[in-house]
């Protein structure tokens, strides 16, 4: 089934955590723009006097301060009907109110935060349920995240796990997500933290899948499930495993460092267009 909806992934830039020990340094040539623009100007092409954003912030290890700077954020784009969803639990997805209130939105934004917490209270719930209709049924619906908020989108998602100077059989953590994109892995902050490795690991166990490595500051917004378009000041790196021709990856022990011969890498910055499918550029 080819959803109608559009479905926003953002490379992540709002984690208040201290994460310095694993970044690099980034030279920026271009301004950024942050997940509040791009969303917000995909909202404003929908024909409605007044936008309802709905926010999502159960990923976070400090939703409160994280509600109060999305909805300060979108009123500064211009944007006054922002809710907040509270979901601290699965008895939580499964409130009537919460279901109509995604029912009435043009968009519900997951933020950044644990992505293994947001499954495991939002998975398999009436509120992603909900969520999942009207994207399929309504053109004018968007559902969006950023960092944690975006890697759930997918039915395979990496939750955990180790970056070392060599791939081992352990160093990655596997799990099911949202299930709202089929046959891609996505992956956040993927040039600031170092996660080309990571994400090349959980695209050589899953090689149907194509692996999609956000930077900051940089999304993808798709439509029908499978054109992709380029929108931020970072790039998007794509890893697509189908034509891998020798690994040692199912057959390794605990010590053995594991090689793939044949991953085949594309990069994307803003303004391309991609096809997930057909696994090539849009020109």
């Amino acid at each position: 089934m080819v959803p109608k909806g559009k479905l926003l992934i953002v490379g992540g830039h709002e984690d208040k955590g201290d994460i310095s020990g694993e970044n690099l340094t980034i030279h920026k040539k271009k301004i950024s723009k942050s997940h509040f623009e791009i969303l917000g100007t995909l909202i404003s092409r929908i024909p409605r006097a007044h936008h309802i954003i709905e926010i999502i912030a159960s990923a976070s290890s400090i939703p409160v301060e994280m509600e109060g700077m999305y909805i300060d954020s979108y009123k500064r784009e211009g944007f006054t009907h922002v809710g907040i969803i509270k979901v601290e639990s699965i008895e939580d997805a499964c409130n009537l109110v919460s279901i109509k209130r995604v029912q009435s939105a043009h968009a519900v934004f997951f933020t950044g935060g644990d992505q293994s917490k947001l499954v495991s209270m939002i998975g398999q719930t009436e509120l992603l349920s909900a969520i999942k209709n009207k994207y399929y049924s309504d053109k004018n619906f968007i559902v969006g995240g950023t960092s944690a908020g975006a890697m759930v989108m997918s039915e395979t998602i990496i939750t955990g796990g180790l970056i070392r100077e060599a791939l081992f059989k352990d160093d990655i953590e596997i799990g099911k997500g949202f299930n709202l994109i089929n046959d891609v892995i996505i992956d956040t902050h993927f040039i600031k933290r170092g996660r080309f490795a990571r994400l090349a690991h959980a695209v050589a166990l899953n090689p149907s899948s194509l692996g999609i490595g956000l930077e900051e500051n940089t999304a993808l917004v798709i439509s029908e499930g499978n054109h992709a378009e380029c929108i931020g000041s970072g790039m998007v790196i794509l890893i697509d495993g189908s034509k891998i021709d020798n690994t040692n990856i199912a057959a390794v022990n605990h010590l053995t460092p594991i090689v793939i011969e044949n991953l085949n890498v594309s990069i994307i910055a803003e303004g391309s267009r991609y096809l997930f499918k057909e696994r090539k550029f849009l020109i």
